[in-house]
């Protein structure tokens, strides 16, 4: 543990995704930062368990390589993202659907707007792609594989949908009529099957609530990146990108183990440290870490998340497949074979699955049980590793639902984090970085210019 530092323009209280973000900008731009977490590490709720070689996520976050803030940051120019499988399987109706990739029809689509062929580019691009033969499914029993939707017709409307979102800007996403989730998923004249089959499932993996309470606008955006891009996790664990941004930051700027109890608009008062002086003072903590330092600041409600992980000889899906229950037949939301999507996961020879559940922490048995009806295999002889609950994993986002809510209470006292903006990492990304762009404005000081980087 560094001992913080006597003074600073800005004390960042929180060394989350938000709180680091922060203190880029903030340091890029010459200001003076002393960013104070209290555990004994970084990253917040983006942490990894290792237990016998296995690297463990505590929260199953899922990224997006279409993400803006990830190319945003130079910091993050090393992460590597390890992706899913194009499109996702779904298992529905007892049997295994998979869906083809999304993000194949969008690169078609934008060409067709470039080219004035616009919507019909599109929705040429989505029935082509209807009608493209998949290759068979390399699972365990790949004969109970069969499309996820009806026909080319069912495909042709779901990718028409797609593309037309991907290629809407987030500005008019955010006009649109905010409606519950459920209820939008409903007027967006999709057939029952597509949407049962496919959206919800997905959906409540993106948001991480089962119900689809959320606003429909943030699900709209969720929907836009799967569009655009794959999914995916950062290799090596969830912790790495916290510990990329950290390691950005000038030595000495992050200091772990030192516990805030007070905030004010010009100091930082600690458990063990003492007061620190300061300019400015930006809280990046979770929501409710925020609401007991800052009496009166609003607290959303929350979605529980618990993650399961399991070791097995050997892989029950030699694919790097996410796969959703559509059924809803056991408490497991989604499970992939972790360590096909990301093998430095696991040691060599043994396989992870790890599998979330929307809710509080089932009996083993259940999620077992569940688990060996979708992978189709015994899952006797696979080991429980770890079992990760928190009941305030993510903040919820209902209706009505703000994605840019005010970071500055006033002039030197400033708040950020994903309950400010989406519930999401990039939503704690760029709440970050709208923080940072609110103190250097009150501090006089010009940001430093920024270019989101093109994908590969």
């Amino acid at each position: 543990m560094h001992e913080p530092a006597e003074q600073a323009d800005v004390v960042i209280v929180g060394a989350g995704l938000a709180g680091l973000s922060a203190a880029l900008q903030l340091t890029e731009a010459g200001v003076s930062t002393a960013v104070l977490e209290a555990a004994p590490a970084v990253g917040g709720r983006m942490s990894t368990e290792r237990i016998d070689g296995f690297r463990l996520d505590r929260i199953g976050r899922l990224l997006s390589t279409a993400d803006p803030e990830l190319r945003r940051i130079p910091a993050l120019d090393t992460l590597a993202l390890r992706t899913f499988a194009p499109g996702v399987l779904v298992h529905s109706g007892g049997r295994l659907h998979r869906t083809w990739e999304a993000g194949s029809a969008l690169s078609a689509a934008l060409s067709g707007r470039r080219s004035a062929r616009g919507a019909r580019g599109a929705l040429s691009a989505a029935r082509a792609l209807a009608g493209t033969p998949r290759a068979p499914l390399p699972a365990l029993r790949p004969q109970r594989a069969r499309p996820a939707l009806s026909g080319p017709l069912d495909h042709a409307r779901l990718g028409a949908a797609l593309t037309r979102l991907a290629a809407t800007p987030v500005d008019r996403l955010l006009t649109r009529p905010e409606l519950s989730t459920a209820q939008a998923l409903s007027t967006r004249g999709l057939p029952t099957r597509t949407v049962d089959g496919f959206l919800r499932p997905l959906l409540a993996a993106l948001l991480c609530d089962p119900d689809l309470e959320t606003s429909s606008r943030c699900a709209d955006l969720a929907l836009r990146g799967f569009a655009r891009g794959r999914l995916g996790v950062p290799a090596g664990g969830a912790d790495t990108l916290p510990a990329l941004l950290a390691a950005a930051l000038p030595p000495g700027t992050v200091h772990t183990g030192v516990k805030a109890v007070e905030v004010a608009t010009t100091s930082v008062r600690t458990a063990d440290h003492g007061e620190l002086p300061c300019r400015s003072v930006l809280l990046a903590t979770g929501a409710r870490q925020a609401a007991e330092l800052l009496p009166g600041l609003r607290m959303p409600s929350f979605h529980a998340v618990t993650v399961f992980h399991h070791s097995a000889p050997e892989p029950p899906l030699a694919e790097p497949a996410l796969l959703l229950d559509a059924d809803r037949s056991g408490p497991v939301a989604h499970t992939a074979v972790m360590s096909e999507v990301d093998p430095s996961r696991a040691p060599a020879g043994r396989a992870l699955i790890t599998s979330v559940v929307l809710g509080p922490p089932p009996a083993e048995r259940e999620v077992r049980s569940q688990l060996a009806r979708l992978y189709g295999t015994s899952t006797a002889h696979w080991d429980l590793l770890a079992v990760h609950h928190d009941p305030e994993a993510v903040p919820a986002m209902p209706v009505p639902h703000d994605p840019r809510r005010q970071v500055r209470i006033l002039a030197g006292l400033y708040v950020c984090g994903d309950h400010r903006d989406t519930s999401t990492v990039q939503g704690a990304l760029h709440s970050g970085r709208r923080a940072a762009r609110a103190v250097l404005r009150d501090l006089g000081v010009a940001p430093r210019a920024e270019a989101v980087r093109v994908a590969a």
